[in-house]
């Protein structure tokens, strides 16, 4: 068996560097260093594949840091961390350094592990390729899409078939309609909570259209300052900026041929929108600083948690945009829309976390999965996996899990009114009596109800099955929803 990846983790507080061991323990060898000149002994005594850098720390950033490891210690892969937008630093870092990628806080572990995966995949293929670094081009453009096409490669379960769902849920309307997305190569937009898991219905998409052999790319446009996002997915030459000591290929050029996935474009300020706006209608990036722009031949795929259309009439966000982005618009309903679905993505999560903690957890209680079932989840399927994590690791045994392991929240009872009924129970009431006198009023049309309510078709199709509300139309028909 191979020896695992060693990754060099560089920050001076102690619990952080122990949260990230933690985290990457079953996959990396992990080797914590509380400031540069200990991490520096650690670089001149270890192998390390990848480098894990704190921007605030005592002394010098970790940008400076990286860039005096660049000179003496150019092959490991390095990413730096921080909470603050540091915009001139990281910017000049990511080219004066080579920086690989920017990662805020506070970090998801899924995604951190994810990163720091692709950043030792990228070690082996610059090995490969006879020692070239990252900040080599154009073999960056080649190195990292490689490592974008393997991954999708390797993923079996990025299809449709991952969106793990009850057969009457009525997410299997949205994944129908995102089935037809996948025949034409159009921008599609999706909408919905944070969550809900929008990202993986964008990578079923992206493998099962035309351009699945090709990159699936990734960037969070809420995370990152301007002129950074800018960098990053349109790229930039050399003496565009402060620190741009090199040219650096953008993340639009990495994707060409595949998909790129905006997420949170709602985030973004409107001079990057002019900017994507024009990427959009020409079909061409120009490089900060570049005189000439680049073709470049993506779909691009956003999400967002904020209602654009509302944004679009208050005038954050741009309304040509918006309608070029929204070619095809979806919306993936809430968990407490759907609560069918939570004993089967809950059996799915077990899963993944027994295999990942060295489990072999016999499932749930029934009153447990009770319980989950009318809970609320506002997290939506990230707290549901939070919640199942915390629940193995507070188990004793391999048994099924018992309703006593889930968090307070979960358990504690909902204030009753004088009626004995639960405040829950009287806003379901509440909304029942809406959506009811709405069906009458408009003769039991869906689409023109759930313009009336400000929801989307699927959205009050959710919420009728989970109150109960017949869809009938004025005359006693069903109500065909057209």
């Amino acid at each position: 068996m191979p020896s695992p990846n060693t990754v060099l983790v560089v920050d001076d507080e102690i619990r952080s560097v122990e949260s990230i061991r933690r985290v990457l323990a079953d996959e990396f060898e992990v080797i914590g260093a509380h400031d540069a000149a200990e991490a520096e002994t650690v670089l001149a005594g270890e192998m390390v594949q990848v480098i894990l850098c704190d921007q605030r720390m005592p002394g010098e950033t970790g940008v400076a840091f990286l860039k005096r490891v660049r000179e003496q210690w150019p092959d490991p892969v390095r990413l730096i961390i921080s909470g603050y937008m540091d915009s001139e630093d990281i910017i000049a870092g990511i080219n004066e350094a080579g920086i690989y990628q920017f990662i805020t806080k506070p970090w998801q572990p899924d995604k951190l592990i994810e990163s720091v995966r692709e950043a030792a995949e990228l070690f082996r293929l610059q090995k490969e390729a006879g020692g070239v670094t990252v900040e080599a081009k154009p073999s960056e453009a080649r190195l990292r899409s490689v490592v974008a096409a393997r991954r999708g490669a390797e993923r079996a379960g990025s299809g449709f078939d991952a969106i793990v769902h009850a057969p009457e849920s009525p997410i299997a309307e949205v994944i129908g309609l995102a089935r037809r997305a996948t025949e034409y190569d159009i921008s599609v937009l999706i909408t919905g909570a944070s969550g809900t898991g929008k990202e993986l219905l964008a990578r079923a998409i992206h493998h099962g259209s035309s351009r699945a052999g090709q990159p699936f790319v990734i960037e969070n446009c809420g995370a990152l300052p301007d002129q950074l996002l800018e960098s990053e997915l349109f790229g930039c030459k050399k003496g565009a900026f402060t620190g741009a000591y090199q040219d650096r290929i953008g993340l639009f050029e990495v994707a060409d041929g595949g998909t790129i996935f905006l997420d949170e474009i709602g985030e973004t300020s409107p001079s990057f929108q002019v900017k994507l706006l024009r990427v959009l209608q020409e079909g061409e990036i120009r490089p900060l600083g570049a005189q000439r722009p680049r073709k470049v031949n993506v779909r691009v795929v956003s999400a967002t948690n904020r209602d654009l259309e509302t944004e679009v009439a208050a005038g954050r966000f741009r309304r040509d945009l918006y309608y070029r982005l929204a070619a095809f618009p979806l919306h993936v309903p809430a968990l407490a829309d759907r609560p069918m679905d939570i004993p089967p993505i809950a059996a799915r999560i077990l899963r993944d976390v027994n295999q990942s903690f060295h489990r072999a957890v016999a499932g749930f209680q029934a009153e447990t999965l009770r319980r989950m079932a009318t809970y609320d989840w506002p997290g939506n399927v990230r707290e549901l996996h939070n919640e199942i994590q915390r629940m193995v690791a507070l188990s004793d045994a391999d048994l099924p899990l018992a309703p006593h392991l889930l968090s307070p929240r979960i358990l504690r009872p909902t204030r009753r009114d004088a009626t004995g009924r639960s405040l829950r129970d009287r806003i379901e009431a509440l909304e029942r009596a809406e959506i009811q006198e709405a069906l009458e009023r408009c003769g039991g049309n869906i689409s023109r109800v759930a313009g009336h309510l400000g929801l989307s078709r699927v959205g009050l199709r959710a919420k009728m099955q989970r109150l109960g509300v017949p869809r009938r139309n004025g005359s006693g028909g069903a109500a065909d929803g057209h």
